[in-house]
């Protein structure tokens, strides 16, 4: 009985390896779709307006974004992309506040989420919005606020360093180092407003860093190029459905 026991598993275990054997992996593409946000069917033109921007000196988030935002719109989007002049809102602020315009400073007037605050009040501004949208045929606008900062960081870091022993076999561990971190950091927080009436549609806000070894010398322009990569997946899928790639693996 044992015997017999014994040869039905052997049976079954060549069956099972020989159809093993005839198996097939297929890897296939797919994309899935991720539904905008926002119904933006009522608009036909976007203005990208600009800023409420600040932190480093080394670029103008402001000028970048409005410029770069556009750029994507073009060529992503359905609406047409208005041309005008990027808005300076810090200046139209300072403005309506009645402040001394500053003689060409290097310093921005906007360097922490606190000095942020204290010009955020235009966004919710109705009657502002409105009269920028009839200026323009009412079309749907993009505004909101970006700080674009320097950050350092330090701490400890692990990383797989490979040893070699006696007999000359490659080995792998892991190892801590204490190491000093230096680069940028990203916080945009994008509006979206009804030309028509001045009234916010939907606001969403981001934040990326970007960690460079201390002594990697890399521009400031770079570093936000790299950042708002990852963020502007993001904001496109406000306006519009995206797809995301990937594969799925089938077994026949």
């Amino acid at each position: 009985m044992t015997a017999r026991t014994a040869a039905v598993a052997g049976s079954l275990f060549l069956l099972v390896s020989a159809g093993a054997g005839c198996v097939s992996f297929y890897e296939i593409p797919v994309e899935t779709p991720i539904h905008a946000k926002l119904d933006v069917t009522p608009f036909q033109r976007v203005l990208v307006a600009g800023f409420l921007a600040g932190g480093s000196k080394n670029i103008d988030p402001n000028a970048e974004t409005a410029r770069l935002l556009r750029s994507q719109l073009r060529s992503k989007s359905d609406l047409k992309v208005i041309d005008a002049d990027v808005l300076s809102l810090v200046e139209e602020v300072d403005k309506q506040r009645g402040a001394a315009p500053v003689a060409d400073s290097d310093e921005p007037r906007i360097k922490t989420d606190k000095d942020l605050a204290e010009y955020e009040k235009i966004l919710n501004d109705k009657e502002f919005w409105k009269k920028l949208g009839e200026e323009y045929q009412s079309p749907l606008i993009v505004t909101g606020s970006i700080l674009f900062t320097e950050v350092s960081k330090s701490g400890n870091v692990s990383r797989m360093a490979t040893t070699t022993d006696p007999t000359g076999r490659q080995e792998y561990k892991e190892v801590r180092s204490f190491v000093n971190m230096k680069g940028y950091a990203l916080s945009p927080k994008f509006v979206f407003i009804d030309g028509r009436t001045g009234e916010q549609l939907y606001a969403e806000s981001f934040h990326e860093e970007a960690l460079y070894q201390e002594g990697q010398n890399t521009p400031a322009l770079s570093s936000y190029f790299e950042l708002m990569d990852k963020l502007l997946p993001g904001f496109l899928n406000t306006l519009s459905t995206q797809k995301i790639r990937g594969t799925r693996i089938l077994i026949k």
